[in-house]
C-alpha cells in the first residue's frame, strides 16, 4: 500500500506550482502529491506535466474540463487515492496559505492515532495572516455557527488543510456529498464524525496567499452557511457506520 498523497486542487496557479510541488518532494517524510487541475488557462498543467518528467513516480495529474468546483475536484482525488491504495490522503492549497510543513504534523497525528487531522486556524487562538478582519471574523463565526448547529467540537471546520486516513474516505459514501464549495470541507468533517472517526485538531498559522488570484466569494460563503442546516436536517433520517471498513 502507497502511504502518503497530497491533493492539490488548481485553477490559474501559474505563479504558485512548480514551487508548492518541489517544497513538498523535499520534505523529511516522502509524500506524493496529486494535481486536480480544472483546465487553467495560465498553463499550469503543462508546468506539471513537464515536472513529471523529473518526478516519474510521485507526481500525479488529473486535467478536467472545466471549472467544477472545490469539492467536486476532491472527490475525484480520493476516489483516485483509495483506488490506488494510499493509506493517508492530503488536503491542501497550491499557493502556501498551508504551510507544506504542517504536512508532517498532519501525518504524524494520523500515524498517532486519529481518523481525521485537521490543521486548524482557530483551536488555538485565531492564527490567521494577512486577511481582512472582515474574511477573519466571517470565517471565524463561520465555524461557530457550525459547532451551534451540528453539535461538532471542531474549532476549524471550514479548513481545507486536513488528511484523512483510508478508512476514512472509503467509509464515507462520497457521491453522497451535496456541497460543491468550502461547504465541502464542513460537510466531510461532520460525515466523518457522524461515522464516529476521531478528529483531532492540529493548530497551523494560516497565511493569505502572496501570489496569483484567491478564488473566495461570499456565494461560497453562503453556500456553507445555508447548506449547514440542510446538511444536519438531512443526516436526521441517515443511518452511519459506527465501524470502519
Amino acid at each position: 500500500m502507497n502511504e502518503n498523497l497530497v491533493i492539490i486542487p488548481t485553477y490559474k496557479e501559474k505563479e504558485n506550482i512548480e514551487k508548492i510541488i518541489r517544497y513538498v518532494f523535499n520534505l523529511p517524510v516522502v509524500f506524493h502529491i496529486l494535481i486536480i487541475d480544472d483546465n487553467s488557462p495560465d498553463g499550469t498543467a503543462q508546468i506539471v506535466k513537464n515536472l513529471q518528467k523529473e518526478y516519474t513516480e510521485k507526481l500525479h495529474l488529473v486535467e478536467r474540463e472545466g471549472k467544477l468546483g472545490l469539492g467536486t475536484a476532491y472527490i475525484t482525488g480520493f476516489k483516485w487515492a483509495t483506488d490506488h491504495n494510499y493509506q493517508y490522503i492530503f488536503e491542501m492549497d497550491a499557493d502556501f496559505s498551508h504551510n507544506p510543513d504542517d504536512l508532517v504534523r498532519l501525518y504524524e497525528a494520523c500515524k498517532n492515532g486519529a481518523d481525521v487531522a485537521v490543521g486548524s486556524r482557530y483551536v488555538s487562538g485565531i492564527n490567521v495572516v494577512n486577511w481582512p478582519l472582515g474574511r477573519v471574523l466571517m470565517s471565524y463565526f463561520a465555524s461557530f455557527y457550525v459547532r451551534l448547529v451540528t453539535g461538532m467540537k471542531v474549532h476549524d471546520s471550514t479548513a481545507g488543510f486536513v488528511c484523512y486516513t483510508n478508512k476514512v474516505l472509503k467509509t464515507i459514501d462520497l457521491d453522497d456529498i451535496r456541497m460543491k464549495g468550502y461547504g465541502f470541507q464542513i460537510e466531510m468533517k461532520f460525515t466523518a464524525w457522524k461515522h464516529k472517526f476521531s478528529i483531532k485538531e492540529v493548530s497551523i498559522v494560516f497565511i493569505d496567499r502572496q501570489e496569483g488570484v484567491s478564488k473566495m466569494s461570499g456565494g461560497i460563503f453562503s453556500e456553507a452557511l445555508f447548506g449547514v442546516i440542510k446538511m444536519k436536517w438531512r443526516s436526521l433520517f441517515k443511518k452511519y457506520k459506527t465501524e470502519a471498513v
